[in-house]
């Protein structure tokens, strides 16, 4: 728990700076567009981050549970906003890493689904 705990904690810490680094010393460097697209790279690390503190602290999830729905979570971050970070960042190209980004939106996508299904099934048994 705590290291996963502690990856968190690395996340939302890059976060902050990542954002913080896009708004000043980006400004001048990108078009409107790049600073949008590594704005919504940012955003989308912190939810995942919040979450993730969530989904890692909430006793009502077993440690399997608990796994995946962080390894998904976790590749999401890596490949959906590291991409676009390395996109921005590097002399690297979106045509060469173009696969990666929505890679890490389906990761997002089945860590959220896990997540329903776990919600659903506790839903049931409340009723039963």
């Amino acid at each position: 728990m705590y290291k996963k705990l502690t990856i968190t904690s690395l996340l939302g810490f890059l976060a902050i700076i990542l954002g913080a680094f896009g708004s000043h010393a980006l400004k001048n460097k990108l078009s409107i567009e790049a600073i949008n697209s590594f704005n919504t790279a940012v955003q989308y690390q912190m939810y995942h981050t919040v979450v993730l503190l969530f989904v890692n602290t909430y006793e009502g999830f077993t440690k399997n549970q608990k796994n995946r729905i962080s390894l998904f979570f976790f590749l999401g971050i890596f490949l959906f906003s590291g991409s676009i970070y390395v996109i921005h960042l590097t002399d690297i190209t979106a045509k060469s890493i173009w696969f990666l980004t929505p890679l890490g939106g389906v990761s997002f996508v089945v860590g959220w689904f896990l997540m329903m299904l776990i919600f659903l099934k506790k839903l049931r048994e409340s009723k039963s």
